[in-house]
């Protein structure tokens, strides 16, 4: 429930000395009272290019920089309340949004420290900044006195991204738990805190916890030359590979020894041991959280404010998706071990292991594509001049490269994001800035992904953004799922900076529902499928030629097989994520749990020994919702009709895509973002359709469930 906001008396009316005199006429009406300014800190307006040279370091510069930030926050919040009623509504919320934005600007750069640093006392530094700063904004969710005020403001004559902001904000307020008593506020404040602490624990363990394995050279046989000239024999005659991306995914794909595969799986599998019984703690706190505050679970508490509202919901979902995915998982997991026995006639079981190897023979043998031949025009550095020429001409932006620009690693690139004439006023001025930290290194972030560093909001800050990855560096040659992933988080990248011009800086960037987050950026991903679009960049490593048509066609054919085991593995790891959120954790043993959920929707059997959980980092990040990128996919798979109707480069739909989802941020709902831009809700229907495209080998059967409203899912009428 909402507190109610008190009524406050708005005029006083004073006698000086007698009675006085009844006037013959009616005194004019007492003008009411002016409202009431407030005077907080004045707004952060930070130059382009201090926050990264924060985090650049040294360690004691970030630390200084957290608690003037926690002392701007303080400053302002205290502004707010103190200021006397009649309040001006607009001076009331600028004060509470910069109040907010200096802190959760702070704690963003030291996420970026704390994952990417080279720098030990650095990530500590942003360990330990993050953890005061989450303290500090878990207290002033719960201040009673500031939810006052800000409940009692009159919204009648604000826009529509503020009225849904502090719909959001009063909420949240709720959800923190600021209408119980003290000491159910003091208990929420002490979870919160130590929940920040564990989940730091369980990211530090994935991110130290690369593991190696050494090989005989016979063991690479089948990988391509590039790689295997790149991993040249130690001084006792064996290859050491390790389990980051670069390494891992080539070999699991064609390492042609099931054995030597098996092995670095195993270790891929194995990772962070010690998340084991961190995950237990994770869970524990949660759910004590989620119940001290009057909700079932903690799956329950965390999709309240999702689009999909509620943990059956999601259940609903998963379950819905995953019977849509299994026929045609089946036929694919038949033909994927037909094809392995040819090379084991005693195998009985496909593994998961084999499932990269043996998925390239299917493609090369049944679809004609081998990925070792598309593999040369995909160098690192010819893919990332293409996704930034897709997104500029797309969006109308360039990329302009900053030279000498203070970073935290030297080998990361800066640029800025250049308007286009299309912008108007801001034609030619730059709408933010970018830092491309793209390679592995030891102590850093393991997967990819996108990190804040800045929120803009109009007049006061650019945005600022960057990417953690860990693809090849350049002359590197990418696979094509590393391809699609650098599109996909350019994605998140650009949303970031052509959001980051609002009004409020709480609505600023990817400030959207959590499950519509990842729409924009999965979408993206469709360009990789164009032909034009990968003949512009996707140019052979050694004779420079761009791709071949008949290439791309057969790349594009190939890639529907193994969509239904995709699809399928994707809803084990949002199950295991949702379901061991939504019960009570007491007893639970995360092996065996996490097993029981591979056998009901995952593809491939259980390794007894592997604990691939342990190294899941979106059990911390997203905790119980990884749902939301099959979600998400969707609704990107709805918005992508658009393009197809009237084409990838379309103008006007460019235009119009750019203005309508990615500019407004958060100031939205996210299903009426959608709306605008397709003139109609999202739906099921493209989806459905893209699960069911493609034709598999051999005889063939329908892989997907009749089409209509009873096999959409729940949440999606």
């Amino acid at each position: 429930m909402r507190l109610a906001p008190s009524l406050t008396a708005l005029t006083l009316f004073a006698c000086a000395g007698g009675p006085t005199p009844a006037p013959s006429t009616p005194p004019p009406a007492a003008a009411a009272p002016a409202p009431v300014s407030v005077k907080p800190p004045p707004a952060l307006d930070e130059p382009v290019g201090v926050a990264a040279a924060r985090i650049a370091g040294p360690a004691t510069g970030l630390t200084a920089a957290c608690q003037e930030a926690m002392e701007r926050t303080r400053a302002g919040i205290e502004a707010v309340k103190a200021s006397s009623p009649p309040r001006d509504t607009v001076a009331t919320l600028t004060a509470y949004d910069d109040a907010l934005a200096a802190a959760s600007d702070l704690v963003s750069q030291a996420a970026v420290a704390r994952q990417a640093s080279p720098d030990a006392a650095m990530r500590k530094a942003g360990e330990e900044c993050s953890r005061q700063i989450q303290a500090q904004l878990t207290g002033i969710s719960q201040d009673r006195a500031l939810y006052q005020v800000l409940s009692g403001l009159d919204l009648s004559g604000q826009d529509r991204a503020t009225r849904w902001w502090m719909e959001r904000v009063l909420r949240d307020f709720r959800r923190a738990g600021v209408d119980r008593d003290e000491a159910t506020r003091e208990r929420v404040r002490v979870l919160n805190d130590e929940l920040v602490a564990i989940g730091q624990e369980f990211d530090r363990n994935i991110r130290e916890g690369t593991k190696t394995v050494a090989f005989a050279p016979a063991d690479l046989a089948g990988v391509p030359d590039d790689f295997r000239k790149a991993h040249a024999p130690g001084a006792d005659g064996t290859i050491t590979l390790n389990t980051d991306y670069p390494d891992y995914k080539p070999f699991m794909a064609y390492a042609r020894s099931g054995k030597a595969r098996e092995a670095l799986w195993r270790a891929y599998n194995t990772r962070a041991p010690a998340n084991s019984e961190v995950l237990t703690r994770l869970l524990a706190k949660r759910h004590e959280l989620a119940t001290t505050l009057g909700y079932a679970n903690w799956a329950d508490y965390i999709t309240e404010d999702k689009m999909i509202r509620s943990g059956k919901a999601a259940s609903e979902f998963v379950e819905r998706i995953s019977a849509a995915a299994r026929p045609r998982s089946e036929r694919e997991l038949s033909i994927l071990l037909t094809r392995k026995r040819k090379d084991d006639r005693a195998a009985t079981r496909f593994e998961a292991w084999d499932y990269s190897y043996y998925s390239n023979r299917v493609k090369a043998e049944q679809y004609r594509f081998d990925a070792k031949e598309a593999r040369p025009y995909f160098e690192a550095s010819r893919v990332l001049d293409g996704v930034m020429g897709v997104t500029g001409k797309l969006l109308d932006i360039s990329y302009r490269p900053v030279q000498d620009a203070a970073v935290w690693h030297p080998e990361i690139r800066v640029y800025d994001v250049i308007g286009g004439r299309t912008f108007d006023e801001r034609a030619g001025q730059s709408l933010g800035r970018i830092y491309l930290d793209l390679h592995p290194r030891e102590n850093k972030f393991k997967h990819a992904a996108q990190y804040t560093v800045i929120s803009g909001q109009s007049g006061h800050r650019l945005p600022e953004g960057a990417l953690l990855c860990n693809f090849p560096r350049s002359g590197g040659l990418m696979e094509y799922d590393d391809v699609q992933t650098l599109f996909h988080e350019f994605g998140h990248l650009v949303h970031h900076v052509l959001g980051g011009h609002t009004r409020w800086a709480a609505n600023s960037g990817t400030a959207t529902e959590w499950d519509f987050v990842e729409a924009p950026s999965q979408m993206l991903e469709e360009w990789t499928r164009d032909v034009g679009v990968l003949q512009a960049f996707a140019w052979h490593v050694k004779t420079g030629k761009p791709i071949p048509t008949t290439l791309v066609r057969r790349l594009r054919a190939a890639e529907e097989f193994g969509k239904g085991i995709d699809v399928r593995q994707q809803m084990f790891y949002a199950a295991t994520s949702l379901h061991l959120h939504d019960r009570s954790p007491k007893g639970l043993e995360p092996t065996p749990f996490v097993a029981e959920q591979q056998s009901r929707y995952g593809a491939f059997p259980v390794v007894p020994g592997s604990t691939f959980y342990t190294a899941f980092g979106h059990l911390n990040g997203y905790s119980a919702v990884y749902y939301t990128y099959m979600w998400s996919l969707v609704i990107a798979k709805d918005l992508f009709t658009a393009f197809e109707a009237a084409g990838v480069f379309d103008p006007e739909t460019g235009s119009r895509y750019r203005r309508r989802i990615l500019e407004p941020g958060g100031g939205k709902p996210a299903a009426e973002l959608v709306t605008d831009f397709l003139g109609r809700p999202y739906e099921f229907a493209a989806y459905e359709a893209w699960l069911n495209r493609g034709t598999l080998p051999g005889p063939q059967r329908k892989s997907g469930p009749a089409p209509g409203p009873e096999n959409r899912p729940a949440a999606l009428h």
